[in-house]
């Protein structure tokens, strides 16, 4: 049974979730702080839910509509589906199963997000076959988590504002610009079986180039975000400090040298998230 939890949180890199989970955290405390100055735990259950599950929908996913690729890829080969350690009849199985535990717990949110739960996923699950047609996926990827920090402020006031859509945009801009990076990795794959990318239309160079710009739009609308917060000296160190690192993870990835991808985009991308987030909490909430 350990086992079988184990393959299945390794199928959709359940680790990963400190990419966008900690950016729907601080939007849901920052709605919870600026419209009722109390948190309402219960709700914040099923906000979670909602994140874990489609996160793990989109993941379970993208392996089972790649698989073909991924057998053929000797990066991706060793993953879950292509290597038989999962089967792709129970990773659908997984897909469903998740997608009806995140409409559920959004209908016990509120209206609102009950009814957007499907945009939701037809962002998130669709984003798997966009490779097949457009280099703009590293975008719709980002889409996807950039719903997570707004997803939440819906989830506590029931309505849109300007301050988690900003904070939309910086996880739109941070998680194409990292995707870019890692789809460095298969450029010549992608090429061969004419898969689309940033680094199959633009060359390595480029893409760096790209990605660098894309960086900077993020730390520019971190700030634009904090300003429209007004919060105090802890939340603007951990912006500086996430802003530090997005830059850092520039300087490890080489058009020459892609040994350090790994380093970049899991680690550095992990820590960033949830130092800023935590920090930033903390000056909403603490101090």
């Amino acid at each position: 049974m350990s086992s079988t939890i184990k393959n299945y949180l390794s199928l959709v890199k359940f680790s990963h979730t400190l990419f966008a989970m900690p950016f729907a955290l601080l939007s849901f405390f920052l709605a919870a702080r600026t419209f009722s100055f109390q948190i309402d735990w219960w709700l914040l259950l099923p906000v979670v839910v909602c994140m874990v599950t489609a996160r793990n929908a989109a993941m379970a996913f993208n392996r089972y509509a790649d698989v073909n690729y991924d057998k053929l890829n000797p990066r991706t080969a060793v993953r879950e589906i292509p290597a038989g350690i999962i089967a792709p009849s129970n990773a659908l199985f997984f897909v469903i199963l998740n997608v009806i535990l995140f409409i559920i717990s959004a209908a016990f949110i509120n209206r609102l997000c009950f009814y957007l739960s499907p945009v939701a996923l037809l962002v998130v699950l669709g984003y798997s076959y966009t490779k097949r047609f457009t280099f703009l996926c590293h975008f719709v990827l980002g889409i996807g988590l950039a719903l997570a920090p707004v997803g939440a402020y819906i989830a506590v006031t029931s309505h849109f504002d300007l301050a988690p859509i900003c904070l939309g945009l910086v996880v739109l801009f941070w998680v194409s610009g990292f995707d870019i990076i890692y789809a460095l990795q298969d450029e010549h794959f992608d090429k061969q079986h004419t898969l689309h990318s940033i680094p199959t239309l633009m060359g390595t160079k480029n893409a760096l180039m790209l990605s660098n710009v894309l960086h900077a739009l993020a730390a520019i609308l971190l700030f634009a975000f904090i300003n429209l917060v007004q919060p105090g000296w802890l939340f603007y160190s951990g912006g500086v400090i996430f802003v530090l690192l997005l830059f850092y993870q520039h300087s490890l990835v080489k058009v020459d040298d892609l040994s350090k991808v790994n380093l970049a985009f899991f680690t550095t991308n992990g820590i960033a998230s949830l130092t800023f987030c935590t920090l930033a909490i903390i000056d909403l909430w603490f101090i």
